[in-house]
């Protein structure tokens, strides 16, 4: 394993991924195959057999059927919807409170809406942390804020922010601002997609055929971030290298601006942070 990796894995010690759809399989490919960590060190639970056998056979980890069969472990991230987190969170507390020796040291939760002080008191004696990551996970680009807390050891809210920053880029927030975050990075993607939908609608609508139209759409919009990314430059410095005065980007500028796009942003977002806060 490259250091970083070896040292991360160590810190994380044996590892249990409760809930294994989408967003846990995205986890635990990213440490298995991204991270390099041994398939020995991960375990996950699925109740579906058929997710266990693909999990199985595509990473090489042990796989559960329900907490139950889960074996003493240093880390537990817990990947259920929300809805069902009480639940899983009193099967797993039985098991511990049973067989104390099988208890983690950590719980890392990504269910969104469940806030810190919830989990500290469904796992009251182990360490707890909150993450919100996006989908982009899925494909190694994810932006995920980890929430921080005082009940919370610095250094194991330093530790969620390593592991998910093997997944894409990870920042580390006071938990009072995430409903803010989850409407930036957590919702964020949809509104990257809206945009590439109505450029796309537009090329098309200009003769182009619809394959290109998307890919002009989706190489744009990404090319754009990674200059961002890359630059280190401004929204705005972009703005003024690309639009010449007169020219057509600064059309489309004045246009935003006639139809208040920053105002449609701004309330779109605060939609998203009341319906964050409704949630929690």
């Amino acid at each position: 394993m490259p250091g970083a990796s070896s040292d991360l894995a160590f810190r994380l010690g044996q590892i249990a991924v409760v809930g294994a759809g989408k967003m846990g399989e995205a986890i635990i490919a990213a440490l298995v195959e991204g991270a390099s960590f041994s398939p020995e060190q991960i375990s996950a639970v699925a109740p579906r057999e058929h997710r266990r056998a693909r999990l199985s056979e595509r990473y090489g980890i042990v796989t559960h059927a329900d907490v139950e069969g889960l074996a003493a472990l240093d880390t537990v991230i817990l990947a259920v919807k929300p809805q069902i987190l009480r639940e899983v969170a009193a099967q797993l507390a039985a098991c511990w409170a049973a067989r104390p020796q099988r208890a983690p040291k950590r719980v890392i939760s990504i269910a969104a809406g469940v806030p810190v002080a919830v989990l500290h008191e469904l796992f009251f004696n182990v360490a707890v942390v909150r993450v919100m990551p996006n989908i982009a996970l899925l494909v190694g680009a994810g932006m995920s804020a980890v929430a921080a807390t005082p009940a919370t050891p610095p250094d194991e809210t330093e530790l969620a922010r390593d592991l998910f920053a093997c997944m894409g880029e990870a920042v580390i927030i006071a938990e009072e601002l995430i409903d803010g975050a989850t409407a930036i990075s957590g919702s964020g993607p949809a509104y990257f997609a809206l945009l590439c939908r109505e450029l796309a609608r537009f090329g098309e609508s200009a003769g182009l055929p619809a394959a290109q139209a998307q890919m002009l759409s989706v190489q744009t919009l990404f090319g754009a971030a990674r200059y961002l990314q890359i630059t280190e430059q401004s929204p705005d410095e972009l703005m003024t290298a690309v639009a010449s005065p007169g020219g057509t980007t600064q059309a489309a500028l004045e246009s935003f601006a006639r139809n208040d796009f920053a105002r449609i942003v701004c309330e779109a977002a605060s939609a998203a942070t009341a319906r964050a806060k409704e949630l929690s």
